[in-house]
């Protein structure tokens, strides 16, 4: 099965066989860009077109490909055109005779901009432009989604940090991938663990770790620890809830962390009597982290109201800024429920309670990887621009149904402009001004991004306005104006 999902040709949908000689007569050279056209955030994060240039296009297109290719296609009642194949698999040992250009991975620009532009480099293959949209695409707007969410996501914490944190230069370690259950494929917890990383250092998904080291090179991107699932606590019995909390905190002291689930039954008793009472001194003691994690509720109420709990037991400093903050060795872990649109209002809980959003990490599953769909940024990959009988022509769409459908016409490149990017033709400005860099060609792999220069691209200043509309709900005050963060009096 793993063979024929690798299979290029038929890696598309099945109509794209029979779209070759549907172009003008004299066509030689097609030219496509894929953008997000909008959604509800004004930013993209451009992420994970290595990782499918290198999986797929630097793999060679060969004889048992096409033939199985024809089966599969006739099959279907498709045309299927074998000579087109053929001469790919000889003229160009089986690689697509494309060039890609795309904008440096990692880079927060505004959506409706060109992330990817394609053209084919041989008149004869002008088809091959458009053939391999499908996944192409696909490869482009998940993992791109999901960065966008996480640098988002990192925005708030960021803003939460600033207003009542003297530890800002947590924010790496503050959100935890915990996606992989909750994805479609494998795949998916590669590309989107992958994209979340590029923002974070915290994750539990394995293949997006591996992906990231195999497509970029990265070195240690990740840190993970001794967390604990509710099979391994209810075995010992609700009447043993103590012991099996104290059996982990002593197997995993030597690990310096130690991850408890407090909501096996009784999440407030747990906290409270057991944590905070029978474990009290141990947990002190213990040479680390014990993170204390509710895994149910509302993810508002429980997060602040466990915070203070263990206030009541352990005590709590008071910050620069004026908030609480508990002793280094205990934080409370929220893993359940957190998600795009919970995690600010968290941490104005908190805020409003006068507690510092340091005294809590979170992980985020399902809503981190798999809320998301093509339309959320609404991804789409367009002609636009074509060279028949040696004139360029501007193409673009224009449907009266629907604006948003509305595409670009021409070669375009994209210009930094007053601090952000815009969307030229490519002629009105100087080539050492366009900020797409050539990354394929004909099997190569033109420039091979690390993950280093992609975390570093993340972490670029950027405009306000890129992330105002999702941390802005955080500086409403009571008067209903909106403030910037600002220090606190000390209590």
């Amino acid at each position: 099965m793993r063979r024929y999902l690798d299979n290029l040709i038929i890696n598309t949908d099945n109509y794209k066989h029979c779209h070759y000689p549907l172009y003008p007569p004299g066509t030689e050279y097609v030219s496509s860009y894929i953008e997000s056209r909008g959604g509800p955030w004004p930013v993209t994060q451009f992420v994970g077109l290595q990782a499918f240039i290198r999986e797929y296009l630097m793999r060679p297109i060969t004889l048992e490909d096409i033939d199985e290719a024809e089966f599969v296609v006739r099959e279907q009642g498709m045309h299927f055109n074998r000579d087109n194949w053929l001469g790919i698999l000889n003229d160009y040992d089986g690689f697509l005779p494309v060039e890609i250009e795309a904008v440096p991975e990692g880079t927060v620009l505004p959506s409706r901009n060109v992330l990817v532009q394609v053209i084919n480099t041989d008149p004869k293959y002008f088809w091959a432009t458009s053939f391999f949209e499908t996944a192409l695409l696909r490869a482009v707007w998940y993992p791109t989604t999901i960065a966008t969410v996480s640098w988002l996501s990192k925005q708030v914490i960021k803003e939460a940090l600033a207003r009542t944190s003297d530890n800002e230069f947590l924010v790496r370690n503050i959100l935890h991938d915990y996606g992989a259950r909750g994805v479609s494929s494998q795949q998916s917890a590669a590309l989107g663990g992958l994209a979340h990383l590029v923002n974070f250092d915290q994750s539990d998904t394995v293949p997006g770790i591996l992906a990231a080291k195999y497509f970029y090179n990265a070195g240690k991107v990740s840190n993970s620890g001794p967390n604990s699932e509710h099979a391994g606590f209810c075995a010992w019995g609700r009447e043993n809830e103590t012991a099996a909390l104290r059996n982990m905190l002593d197997i995993y002291a030597k690990e310096g962390c130690a991850l408890l689930l407090t909501d096996t039954y009784d999440h407030e008793n747990c906290v409270k009597n057991i944590i905070g009472g029978e474990l009290r001194e141990q947990i002190r003691s213990f040479p680390g982290l014990v993170g204390v994690r509710p895994d149910s509720g509302d993810i508002v109420q429980v997060t602040a109201d466990t915070t203070e709990w263990l206030m009541d037991a352990f005590g709590f400093e008071t910050n620069s800024k004026g908030y609480k903050i508990l002793p280094p060795y205990v934080r409370v872990v929220q893993g359940d429920g957190v998600t795009f649109h919970s995690l600010p209002k968290v941490f104005m809980e908190l805020e409003r309670r006068g507690l510092a959003a340091d005294n809590a990490v979170f992980g985020m599953g399902g809503g981190l990887l798999q809320h998301w769909n093509r339309d959320t940024m609404n991804f789409g990959q367009k002609g636009s621009a074509a060279r028949v009988n040696g004139e360029w022509r501007s193409i673009a769409k224009t449907p009266t149904g629907d604006s948003m459908k509305v595409s670009k016409g021409g070669r375009l490149a994209l210009k930094k402009e007053n601090g952000t990017y815009v969307t030229v033709p490519r002629d009105s400005i100087p080539p050492e001004q366009n900020e797409l860099v050539p990354v394929f060609r004909n099997g190569k792999l033109l420039k091979k991004w690390d993950f280093t220069e992609l975390i570093a691209a993340g972490e670029q200043e950027v405009p306000e306005w890129y992330y105002l509309d999702h941390v802005g709900q955080m500086r409403v005050s009571d008067n209903g104006q909106v403030a910037a963060p600002q220090v606190a009096t000390p209590a």
